[in-house]
């Protein structure tokens, strides 16, 4: 492995948890043949029962953590968001809301409280939490903080056969594997990873996955259209998430009533394989410092992609879902009166109102999370528009 020397060092423990996890991802290159698809590679990395980055017992969120969520910024965020949920509630006799990646359990406590105020709590609020150890830590918080309501609370292992109500994922998307695809003048190609000389390293290979090849191929006149091949070696490398696409496909099949909201950070495939982008988006968080490699400290690092929200849009479309609104995370917000939340919050000129000011500038300035992070909203039988997308919609660029 190439280490980052201007990393912060890992304790002997992370090191330890990271040398088992690189020797059982070694192993699966073994069996494999010698090569696995990048795709095994960032699940194992991440999701690996003990070892891997969302089931280790290291901090994740917050400041002794390695990156900040808006959850985490401001409770202003889960309040707007109950906001929406209140509009969707009200066109029901009944509603639950399902929380994805629920983090340190932060939102569902903004969210619940924020209800609770506006009288519209949902009948459960279920949570489906991959991480063994994520969803321990939320149960333990949320009990001691919100006791009168942790009897609303429920944690899934899987997805209910049907489900009428509101569906969140904040930041979930981005955190699903993704396959490295290689296009190039004369083939397209997926890079995987070896064990080479005493590190991992890359070798691309030819597409064996079918439903990959296929959206591959459908993306090709995207890549190459404004393309450059001399300018970049003659490749354009790039991630294609099927897992996100085999999710959005599930939540559909459940969904009989209700809404899905998806709140992330990218792009529309016309901007998400934009020429200049030829290197990807992956990306990896340590300790607040983002790095581009993969291979540095596996299990103790998060490894992300941007999400091309145009192919979350057809696969919604093609399984009878419909599209409620995509905009910027910084509309959203406003659209759902988070400036009124502030207002209501804390009084003018307090100590207490500059604070979450501040915040609030976090979660919608352009030069932080409220441009590059999108929020996308897919309905069914949900007839009325949604107060989130009342401006700033930008469908036309999915």
């Amino acid at each position: 492995m190439s280490l980052q020397i201007n990393l912060p060092p890992a304790s002997e423990i992370a090191l330890a948890n990271c040398h088992q996890l690189t020797l059982a991802i070694r192993e699966a290159i073994h069996n494999a043949g010698g090569w696995i698809p990048f795709e095994q590679f960032m699940n194992l990395a991440l999701y690996s029962p003990e070892l891997g980055y969302y089931n280790g017992g290291a901090t994740k969120l917050g400041e002794a953590g390695d990156f900040v969520t808006a959850p985490e910024i401001s409770s202003l965020f889960g309040r707007a968001i109950a906001r929406q949920v209140m509009q969707i509630a009200k066109q029901m006799h009944s509603y639950q809301i399902l929380e994805f990646g629920a983090g340190s359990g932060k939102l569902a406590f903004d969210i619940l409280l924020a209800l609770e105020q506006l009288d519209q709590l949902p009948d459960k609020y279920l949570i489906l939490e991959v991480s063994a150890e994520l969803r321990e830590r939320q149960k333990i918080w949320l009990s001691e903080q919100i006791p009168h309501l942790f009897s609303r609370i429920e944690w899934l292992h899987e997805l209910p056969a049907q489900f009428q109500g509101v569906i969140l994922a904040n930041e979930v998307l981005d955190a699903m594997p993704v396959h490295l695809v290689v296009w190039q003048q004369s083939q397209i190609l997926e890079r995987g990873v070896i064990w080479d000389k005493d590190r991992f390293g890359w070798q691309d290979r030819s597409i064996q996955n079918v439903d990959l090849l296929q959206a591959a191929q459908q993306l090709l006149p995207i890549v190459t259209a404004e393309t450059d091949w001399g300018s970049f070696a003659q490749h354009y490398v790039s991630e294609i998430n099927l897992s996100a696409r085999y999710f959005i496909k599930s939540l559909a099949q459940i969904l009989q009533q209700g809404l899905i909201l998806l709140i992330d950070y990218g792009f529309g495939s016309g901007e998400y394989y934009h020429p200049q982008r030829h290197q990807g988006t992956l990306m990896c968080h340590y300790r607040h410092h983002v790095h581009d490699d993969p291979f540095y400290l596996p299990g103790l690092q998060d490894i992300t992609s941007h999400v091309d929200f145009s192919a979350i849009t057809d696969i919604a479309n093609s399984n009878g879902l419909d599209l409620m609104g995509y905009t910027t995370q910084a509309h959203f917000l406003m659209n759902c009166g988070i400036t009124e939340v502030l207002i209501q919050s804390a009084a003018p000129n307090s100590v207490n109102y500059l604070a979450q000011a501040n915040q609030l500038q976090k979660l919608v300035s352009p030069a932080e999370m409220g441009e590059l992070f999108k929020a996308i909203a897919f309905s069914k039988n949900i007839p009325e528009s949604l107060i989130g997308f009342n401006s700033g919609d930008r469908s036309r660029l999915l």
